[in-house]
């Protein structure tokens, strides 16, 4: 390999080689839903249990009634097991509901079941925080424990007490 082959590649991290988006400048933004953009990398601390959470507060898709757009900050978080979601390909999976028609609750249950597929996660949260339509704001949260783990327990408590605590609600 000449010298400028070698400075133009780029060097791959181990446990990375699946990843096509990552520092790809081509990339196109899916038009419609696509859960197909999902890439994940090894996770290197499996054995630890932690949190990643991904704040998304732009978030948008259309009533599927009246296809007017609905606007939300959603938020991801979950105790990784193997795999790890790859956060570009992440941003673009979110950016195809761009112009997908679906009820709040759908679109966070999706997201939700698309990224258990996607990495076997130990644990995972999914909470819409959608910005009010007629006059109403509407907050679907659901989560996930892997079944036979203490995480089935975690998900379970989490549920039942997940919104002891309510915002504020002042301007939305």
């Amino acid at each position: 390999m000449d010298a400028t082959n070698a400075a133009n590649e780029k060097p791959q991290r181990e446990g990375t080689d699946d990843l096509s988006l990552l520092g790809n400048q081509g990339v196109r933004y899916p038009q419609t839903y696509d859960p197909s953009v999902l890439e994940t990398f090894e996770n290197k601390h499996p054995g630890n249990d932690y949190f990643v959470k991904f704040n998304c507060p732009e978030f948008t898709s259309l009533c599927p009634i009246t296809g007017q757009p609905d606007f939300a900050t959603i938020y991801i978080a979950y105790v990784p097991g193997e795999r790890m979601v790859e956060s570009k390909s992440l941003k673009l999976y979110l950016f195809s509901f761009r112009n997908h028609g679906d009820f709040h609750e759908d679109c966070v249950n999706v997201i939700m079941k698309d990224l258990i597929k996607l990495m076997d996660p130990k644990y995972i949260e999914v909470w819409g925080k959608f910005l009010p339509r007629g006059g109403i704001s509407i907050d679907p949260y659901c989560n996930y424990g892997k079944p036979g783990t203490r995480w089935e327990d975690v998900a379970w408590e989490r549920l039942s007490h997940h919104d002891l605590y309510p915002e504020k609600v002042d301007n939305r």
